[in-house]
C-alpha cells in the first residue's frame, strides 16, 4: 500500500461494515485469516470480530478513523477486505466507500485531477 493511499488516513469501512467472508478463508480451514480474530456467523461464513453489531469496528483496526489507521493483519486479511477499494483508487467511484466515510463525518473522496492535454492549451 502506497504512502499516499487514502485508506491510511481513513479506516471508515473497517468501522462501518460487517466484514464477512467464506469460512474456508480461516486458518483452521486451510486459509490465512487467524481464527481467533473471527466469529462464525453461519455454517459457511465468518465475520471479523467487532463487525457483527453496532457500533462496528474491526478488531484488527488500529488508530483513529479519519486520522491515521492501519490493519494489524493486513497480509492475512480476508477477500472482503482485499476486494474493497477506495473510491477512485482505480478510476472508479465506490459508493460504499463514500457511505462509510459519511457515517464517520468524512467527505467523499474525489477523482484525481487529470492534466489538461488538449492541443489548444497555451504553452
Amino acid at each position: 500500500m502506497s504512502e499516499n493511499n487514502p485508506c491510511l488516513t481513513c479506516g471508515a469501512c473497517c468501522a462501518h461494515f460487517r466484514v464477512s467472508f467464506y469460512w474456508g478463508e480461516c486458518r483452521s480451514a486451510g486459509g490465512i485469516v487467524p481464527d481467533e480474530l473471527v466469529e462464525q456467523i453461519s455454517p459457511y461464513h465468518a465475520a471479523m470480530r467487532g463487525t457483527t453489531s453496532k457500533p462496528t469496528r474491526c478488531v484488527s483496526l488500529m488508530g483513529e478513523v479519519g486520522c491515521g489507521v492501519r490493519c494489524t493483519m493486513y497480509e492475512q486479511r480476508s477477500s472482503a477486505c482485499r476486494e474493497f477499494e477506495a473510491s477512485w483508487e482505480h478510476g472508479e467511484h465506490n459508493p460504499r466507500c463514500d457511505a462509510a466515510r459519511a457515517a464517520h463525518g468524512l467527505p467523499p473522496l474525489t477523482p484525481p485531477l487529470q492534466p489538461d492535454l488538449s492541443p489548444d492549451r497555451a504553452a
